[in-house]
């Protein structure tokens, strides 16, 4: 893990400097998973230079009744989608009975909808025996990546690494028990938000995630 503050162009140029740290993975034939839609342009990036299968990691979260923005779960993507659920937050919130049932019901709906849109007819990229590198284009809070890096870790990846350009540390400290290891280019005492550290953080859009989607298996296919 790396502790510096920096501040980068784009998420092009993040995705680029964060390849040079991970290219110690390269001989490993790693799967690149982002999540969409700012983590996709980063992990391009590492997923070209490590020539490395790129594939998204959609999450979505599940939200107490009537508080949509408390969590007390997320439905993680994946050829066997993941419930990872907040069993704390649960006893607080007491959803009624089939609540759960019903909101993963409707959020695997919208993760097949996404994904779709994103990847085709294209299924979910093996995890199991191989080395997996989650990336996104920073992490504020940490709820979001840690019930990703739950869900992934449930279909028993070799090695789990969370790689990103920028986090607070109190968050990093708190992921590193879900995954193997951690590459994280600026960890400053000072965050706000992941935004403030970038020189344009214009929003990705849905076409240039499917573009670069295509081009990545385009790559890799070629090598």
């Amino acid at each position: 893990m790396f502790s510096r503050t920096a501040t980068f162009h784009d998420r092009r140029d993040a995705g680029s400097r964060l390849a040079a740290v991970l290219a110690r993975f390269k001989e490993d034939r790693p799967l690149i998973l982002a999540l969409p839609r700012g983590g996709v342009p980063v992990a391009f990036e590492v997923a070209r230079a490590l020539e490395a299968e790129l594939d998204l990691l959609l999450v979505r979260k599940i939200g107490a009744p009537g508080h949509q923005e408390l969590a007390i779960g997320a439905v993680v993507d994946g050829k066997d989608p993941q419930l990872v659920l907040n069993h704390e937050i649960i006893a607080h919130a007491a959803p009624p009975p089939g609540y759960l049932e019903a909101e993963q019901k409707r959020q695997l709906a919208e993760i097949e909808r996404r994904r779709q849109l994103y990847c085709g007819s294209a299924p979910p990229a093996e995890i199991n025996g191989r080395t997996v590198i989650v990336i996104d284009d920073g992490i504020a809070t940490g709820a979001t990546m840690k019930a990703a890096l739950r869900g992934v870790r449930r279909h028993e990846p070799r090695r789990l690494i969370l790689a990103v350009p920028v986090a607070p540390p109190e968050a990093l400290q708190d992921l590193a028990k879900e995954c193997d290891e951690i590459v994280c280019l600026s960890a400053p005492d000072w965050f706000n938000a992941v935004g403030g550290h970038y020189t344009d953080f214009t929003q990705t859009s849905d076409e240039e995630v499917i573009a670069l989607l295509a081009q990545a298996g385009s790559l890799h296919r070629s090598e």
